[in-house]
């Protein structure tokens, strides 16, 4: 499919004034969760909500890493989503459960994000 990345802001679900960008991340949607640095969540007052989650990463290996709840912007598009405290040498990956809830999909050819359309509406019981 191809990598590309992009830039993305996050901010404190509780306190949206904090908030930090977040440069050049790859989209994974491989990837169920979004990983941004533990530091960044700490700078803007995120706490870990779930402690020691277990993850296997790409090469197989079994990891366990804390969880938080942030908004998620990217351009016009935000979400609120649970993140992953990264440890440093983890990646920086915008998951497959963000893209979701920003509603956007991604456009391998192109290798950029594109609206998903029109959401879906429940059907009449």
């Amino acid at each position: 499919m191809g990598t590309f990345r992009v830039n993305c802001r996050i901010a404190n679900a509780v306190d949206r004034s904090k908030t930090a960008a977040l440069r050049n991340m790859l989209v994974d949607a491989g990837s169920e969760y979004t990983w941004v640095p533990a530091v960044t969540l700490e700078k803007i007052g995120i706490g870990r909500e779930k402690k020691d989650v277990a993850f296997v990463v790409a090469n197989g290996q079994q990891i366990t890493r804390s969880v938080g709840f942030a908004v998620i912007r990217y351009e016009r598009y935000f979400t609120v989503d649970e993140v992953v405290f990264a440890d440093k040498g983890d990646l920086l990956l915008l998951g497959a459960r963000t893209l979701e809830g920003l509603n956007l999909r991604v456009d391998a050819a192109r290798k950029k994000l594109v609206a998903a359309g029109p959401l879906p509406v429940a059907a009449a019981l």
